[in-house]
């Protein structure tokens, strides 16, 4: 031991014996240390898998009481942190804290590979797996795999069928909150997005991109068979059938099929004209 240090452990002893117990207790799985046995024992939850705090309401389980206090927040509607600028309340502090950087513009998480910025680490952490092609969330139903924990929730949602989100004017459920948002401008007739270069408006972003490359000429999606490309991913996976030969439109009436629904609509008139006829 250097002098400094003898010293500095003789006038300090109280200071060098927490220093010794600073990290004292270790797990035999993965090595990290931890100041405080409770620590630890809840950290080896991480391991075994074991949750044993349970929702009395809807029986999720959880490894730490603290979160079974927060997820129990969904249940009573309590959100004691308030936004002081718009009113806006939340159930946790975090949620509040991310919020705010809505009003303040604050984007302080950084990806250092092309340099976007995010209001929220998590966001981040979802972004750089765009770059890494990481997608550590399979689903256990058909094994396709997602970036993110909240895409294979929605995703999950083909599987079983959940619509949660409703149309409070005409009823209609959706799998995902913004095509109920996008469905609801049907009724309202809201058109928030337009073309700059024509001035046509439109309900949704993505149909204004679309829209643009009329203008524009632009054709982004190439057949990887014949090259030909199109504007659109569905003009491009119609056109796609004409090499795989698949017909996934079939007549009710007369049994033949279609790549196309257009095409359908239009055959299904011949046997109507018979019907006029006789």
């Amino acid at each position: 031991m250097e002098k400094s240090e003898k010293v500095k452990e003789h006038i300090f002893p109280e200071d060098n014996k927490k220093g010794r117990q600073k990290l004292s207790h270790d797990c035999d799985v993965c090595k990290k240390s931890f100041s405080r046995k409770g620590n630890l024992n809840r950290h080896k939850c991480i391991h075994t898998g074991e949750r044993p705090f349970q929702c009395d309401i809807c029986g999720k389980s959880f490894s730490r009481k603290y979160n079974l206090s927060l997820h129990k927040r969904i249940h009573t509607g309590e959100t004691p942190y308030q936004c002081n600028i718009c009113g806006k309340s939340f159930s946790v502090c975090i949620n509040l804290t991310n919020h705010k950087r809505i009003h303040t513009g604050e984007s302080p998480y950084h990806c250092e590979i092309c340099g976007k910025s995010f209001s929220q680490s998590g966001n981040l952490a979802s972004h750089k797996r765009f770059h890494t092609g990481e997608k550590p969330h399979p689903c256990d139903v058909c094994n396709k795999s997602f970036s993110n924990s909240s895409n294979l929730i929605t995703h999950k949602r083909i599987h079983t069928g959940e619509t949660p989100y409703s149309c409070d004017i005409c009823g209609k459920s959706f799998s995902q909150k913004n095509n109920l948002t996008l469905h609801k401008r049907i009724h309202t007739g809201e058109t928030p997005f337009h073309c700059e270069i024509c001035g046509k408006l439109f309900s949704q972003s993505g149909n204004v991109a679309k829209h643009k490359r009329i203008h524009t000429g632009e054709t982004p999606y190439s057949c990887d068979v014949c090259n030909k490309s199109f504007s659109t991913s569905s003009n491009l996976m119609t056109h796609k059938r004409i090499h795989t030969g698949e017909k996934l439109y079939p007549c009710d009436i007369c049994g033949r099929s279609f790549t196309q629904h257009g095409n359908l609509t239009s055959h299904k008139r011949v046997h109507q004209g018979k019907k006029q006829s006789h």
